[in-house]
């Protein structure tokens, strides 16, 4: 496990100018699912969606809820109305003209703003973790904002596997006839993390992680999910301590 953890920080690779200027549009479009093939990933990312609010959904409670990297609030559309639901988004252009914004409580910019004492009953990550340069912090701060029984959600696509390489090779045609660009060099500056390595910093902080696949096995699925539960808040706060963050404990 030390081995996975001493790979990170990682740093994100530079991205071309010609990327840049397409950058914010390709964003909004393909989290939207407005264009090509982003409508048929959108439907086949909804498998995550469910499973995040599926705790909450059938009956449920009140369950504190914050969402990190909330990006157009589309998992609001799963979720059971009338959660005090938090999130943490950086680019709140994203969610600007979302017709969820009325249901959101606090929203804050980095996970780093949050004081660290356990507040949340649920927190929830789609599609987020795989974009993170320094994994092992954001993941350490869930487990010192998580109230007892509470649970860490987490959506993932199977990056690094056969199943996620070959789901994404329509896309990259798609992209490469629209913008005459290598989707590859995106994909690369997108994706800093592999699904494996997501999987072994989440064990490493959390006793109980229970997985699902969408797909036939580990290899060939195209997406993972992950309740995890029974924060390790000792190993955690250690962990923020030595990478020089205050803890409350």
């Amino acid at each position: 496990m030390k081995t996975v953890l001493s790979v990170f920080p990682k740093k994100r690779p530079r991205l071309p100018p010609v990327y840049h200027k397409i950058y914010r549009q390709h964003v909004r479009q393909d989290r939207r699912g407005r264009s090509g093939f982003s409508v048929c990933t959108r439907y086949l990312e909804s498998w995550m969606h469910v499973l995040a609010a599926s705790d909450v959904r059938d009956g449920g409670n009140n369950a504190v809820t914050l969402e990190i990297g909330a990006g157009n609030l589309n998992q609001l559309s799963f979720e059971k109305p009338g959660l005090r639901y938090d999130i943490v988004e950086p680019s709140p252009w994203l969610y600007q003209d979302s017709p969820f914004r009325s249901r959101i409580g606090k929203s804050y910019r980095d996970l780093s703003e949050i004081p660290l004492a356990p507040e949340y009953d649920r927190i929830l990550c789609i599609s987020v973790l795989e974009h993170v340069p320094g994994l092992p912090g954001l993941v350490a701060r869930t487990a010192l904002l998580m109230k007892p029984g509470g649970v860490l959600r987490v959506g993932i696509p199977n990056e690094g596997r056969a199943g996620f390489r070959l789901g994404t090779r329509v896309k990259a045609l798609e992209f490469k006839r629209k913008h005459g660009l290598d989707y590859g060099i995106l994909m690369r500056y997108e994706h800093l993390n592999t699904a494996d390595e997501i999987e072994s910093v989440l064990n490493f902080f959390f006793r109980t992680c229970r997985r699902r696949l969408f797909g036939l096995n580990a290899d060939l699925a195209l997406y993972r999910f992950y309740a995890c539960s029974k924060p390790r808040t000792r190993c955690a706060a250690l962990y923020l301590k030595g990478q020089g963050h205050e803890t409350s404990g």
